[in-house]
């Protein structure tokens, strides 16, 4: 991802104080400026994709769920959007409209630990407390909603698992006026101060033509004024009922990306008032068969859903076999879109703001990192491997790695990467 640049090569991971997970940065300096960097992930691969396979479509909602503590409403969202399609089912407005209730408090959820986790990469710490005191403001919420702080489980294949009682519409109401207050102090303080001014004005910039070319997602992209944002590109669950703006700064700086955030956080909270306050009557699933029973008329097909995450724009493709389990789930997370913006972000950085342009797009790598194998033959060569050889190998590699050797014979991987 790199170009050929001459200068001091400096490595930054995959383990670093810097990192929340593993990623490996080369970066190429002249004095203190970044004239280069190079990217390299996959050192979090967890299987996820290879693990759905061997699943029941309902048994993937709470596999999929853990792909992510932050966004796990929105991969069960996606999936189970694209469930239905597959099904031709009507979701009940109700369900739609707690889906979208819980999918705005997840959004402010996620960006107020980023703006915590920001306020700490820039040494301050004060933010960093304030935010995620109020953070726990819309976890108590969720708790109290769901019974969970954290993965909800409140969906379901044709609609949702629990209802919202009308006490808790009161507390949801209730606790939004005490939330926009603390947001309306962000607003006027985080963007005029002076450290957070100084470390992130003019910081990792991504102009517009560039977050374009690179399709940057979520508020990367908005804060580069790409007003891209699937809730108004492409309604789903009960966005097209509610009003509300796409959010977008022009600067594309880190301090543009700060604030779009923040701003997003006020637009959550205007949209999970009315969810709250109009939410209709009506069922909580499509259909009173039980879920199993439905899955059991899942036809042969395939089907592509978009959902607007916290990150951005989140992708999953399913396709059945007309069993009940489906034949390949892909999932593209809107991290993967935004790391070519990272490398590029950092070039005429200095060394110093690495963390903070990382951190910039609030990376979730455990959501990236992606292993690809041959299965059949069709890239065919000397250093190809199917399945089972790759999974020999990684076995003969690490057991030799944990000797002090190296993994010999006529194909192997460089002693810097992983199988």
């Amino acid at each position: 991802m790199s170009e050929d640049v001459s200068g001091t090569e400096i490595p930054v991971g995959p383990q670093h104080p810097s990192l929340k997970e593993p990623a490996n940065f080369t970066l190429t300096v002249d004095g203190e400026v970044i004239t280069g960097a190079d990217l390299k992930l996959s050192y979090n691969h967890r299987g996820i994709e290879q693990a759905v396979l061997s699943k029941s479509y309902l048994e993937n909602i709470y596999l999929l769920e853990r792909i992510c503590g932050i966004c796990s409403h929105a991969h069960t969202s996606s999936f189970v959007i694209g469930v239905e399609d597959l099904l031709d089912l009507d979701v009940p407005r109700r369900a739609n409209y707690i889906r979208t209730l819980i999918g705005e408090l997840e959004r402010i959820h996620s960006h107020m630990l980023w703006l915590g986790v920001a306020g700490h990469e820039i040494g301050f710490d004060t933010l960093w407390q304030y935010a995620w005191r109020d953070r726990e403001i819309v976890l108590d919420l969720l708790e109290e909603i769901t019974g969970n702080r954290i993965h909800y489980s409140i969906n379901t294949i044709g609609g949702v698992r629990q209802d919202l009682t009308d006490e808790q519409r009161e507390t949801v109401l209730t606790k939004m006026d005490e939330l926009e207050e603390r947001i309306d102090f962000y607003l006027e303080t985080v963007p005029n101060e002076e450290t957070v001014r100084m470390r992130c004005e003019d910081v990792g910039t991504v102009s517009t033509e560039l977050a374009r070319e690179y399709c940057a997602a979520g508020p990367v992209g908005r804060a580069s004024g790409l007003p891209v944002d699937v809730r108004k590109d492409a309604p789903y669950a009960a966005y097209d009922e509610l009003d509300f703006d796409v959010i977008t700064e022009t600067a594309g700086d880190l301090l543009a990306r700060t604030t779009v955030r923040i701003r997003e956080i006020a637009e959550s909270i205007s949209i999970i008032r009315q969810a709250a306050a109009d939410i209709p009557d009506g069922d909580l699933k499509a259909s009173p068969k039980p879920v199993q029973a439905l899955l059991a008329q899942i036809p042969e097909g395939d089907v592509v859903s978009r959902y607007e995450a916290p990150r951005g724009e989140l992708i999953y493709y399913i396709r059945a076999d007309g069993t009940d389990t489906p034949e390949r789930v892909h999932i593209r997370v809107p991290t993967l879109a935004n790391w070519p913006t990272v490398v590029e972000a950092l070039r005429g950085s200095y060394i110093a703001d690495t963390p903070i342009v990382v951190a910039g797009i609030d990376p979730c790598i455990s959501c990236t990192s992606r292993i690809g194998v041959e299965t059949d033959g069709s890239h065919g060569g000397e250093d190809s491997f199917n399945l089972e050889e790759l999974r020999e190998y990684g076995m003969e590699w690490y057991d030799k790695r944990a000797d002090g050797g190296s993994v010999t014979g006529d194909r192997q991987f460089d002693q810097g990467d992983r199988p």
